[in-house]
């Protein structure tokens, strides 16, 4: 009875199984070769665009104020958005982003001279192309990171009933489960590679499906946060500056606020001023000792009148300010990208996600051929009970 009612449960599993892949295979395997393709976007820009770096020279690089004019020079008009130095050897960056109109322009600079080497156009690149798929499906998007979103849900879900279906009877079954009968023809091969790759990844894949479940669903993100532990805001609000007062000094604000940063972290790999957006707005001074991943950016905002350092009660501040689960939060891209751990987790991630992209293929043809093989049982069985029918012979 037991037994019974095991394989009943097994069974309504496995049509859901079935029918949530059907439905949402096709984007599952966007977003996961998409995510694969994305994976060493760095790496590969790096090798590509030598505009990205300069000849590290043994003096001071030019104030953000110099670089500031030098890129409204470049591209007049435009929003600009923060002044991004990198470690030595690598160029400064003008950045410019807007979102309506929409755009994002990069210009590269050499931090010593202040000559232009390259003006970027972010949004015409090929891996803006591919993250837009990755988060849209190339799709508006208030309707395509809804859709990304459910389907990375449906996803879980079908991770968790992947396992369940996966998992072996006995020991004398627990064999197969682990490997790929190589020899086997071409259907059973099919079958073990779903089953037996889609077990090894499947660890790795929740992880990249719950991380990326943070930016799809705020209650998701919301919760992760509160049933870790964490008490700060996710919501990220701007502290104001004093406009009953005016900056009176002679060394322009972001001038000030980026010498003393810069002397306060001598070794950051990342220093990034943010142009105030208003009159109102204060000025963020963005400082991630590790250029290869974002978490422990500490965030510092100034009020660009008296230049005193201003609070904010959410995560996105002083990195000792965060407990753990804010910490964990911040983490989330890193842990997305494998990057937390440096290149072996980026070569997990890309693993990972090129074995999930191979899952709706390889469970769609487990079920085209089922259903082959059933309606060809049924012909068989039709043309059988056919042949024990008399027909009468007509009279002459």
């Amino acid at each position: 009875m037991k037994k019974e009612k095991t394989n009943k449960v097994k069974y309504w599993i496995g049509k859901a199984h079935l029918w949530l892949g059907l439905t949402s295979g096709l984007i599952v395997f966007i977003i996961a070769i998409t995510g694969c393709i994305y994976a060493f976007q760095a790496e590969i820009s790096d090798v590509i665009q030598d505009y990205r770096f300069v000849e590290a020279q043994n003096r001071p690089v030019l104030q953000p104020s110099v670089l500031k004019r030098i890129g409204e020079e470049t591209l007049p008009g435009k929003h600009m958005h923060a002044i991004l130095y990198a470690k030595p050897g690598r160029a400064a960056q003008v950045i410019y982003y807007n979102l309506d109109p929409e755009y994002y322009y990069i210009v590269y600079l050499n931090p010593y001279t202040g000559d232009v080497l390259k003006v970027s156009d972010e949004n015409a690149t090929f891996f803006r192309f591919i993250l837009d798929g990755h988060f849209y499906l190339w799709l508006p998007p208030t309707i395509g990171q809804p859709v990304v979103a459910t389907a990375t849900l449906v996803f879980v879900v079908m991770l968790i009933s992947g396992i369940v279906l996966w998992w072996p009877k006995n020991k004398a079954a627990s064999r197969q489960r682990f490997t790929i009968k190589w020899s086997a023809r071409w259907r059973r091969r099919n079958y073990d590679l779903h089953n037996v790759l889609g077990f090894y990844s499947s660890a790795i894949a929740l992880v990249l499906a719950l991380t990326g479940l943070v930016w799809g669903f705020q209650w998701f993100a919301n919760g992760l946060h509160k049933v870790a532990g964490g008490e700060r805001s996710l919501l990220f609000t701007e502290p104001l500056s004093d406009t009953t007062k005016l900056y009176n000094q002679e060394q322009l604000a972001m001038d000030v606020l980026y010498t003393r940063m810069r002397a306060e972290n001598p070794t950051a790999k990342i220093l990034e001023v943010h142009i105030p957006e208003t009159a109102a707005s204060a000025i963020e001074v963005a400082i991630n000792p590790d250029d290869e991943t974002y978490w422990q950016t500490d965030y510092r905002y100034f009020d660009q009148n008296t230049l005193a350092e201003l609070s904010v009660d959410h995560i996105y501040g002083k990195l000792s300010d965060n407990n753990a689960a804010d910490k964990l939060i911040r983490m989330n891209y890193d842990i997305h990208t494998g990057a937390v751990i440096g290149l072996p987790g980026k070569i997990l991630a890309f693993c990972a996600s090129l074995l999930v992209a191979s899952l709706p293929i390889s469970g769609f043809y487990i079920w085209y051929g089922r259903r082959k093989k059933e309606k060809s049982e049924g012909l068989v069985k039709l043309g059988k009970k056919a042949s024990k029918i008399q027909v009468p012979v007509p009279v002459q």
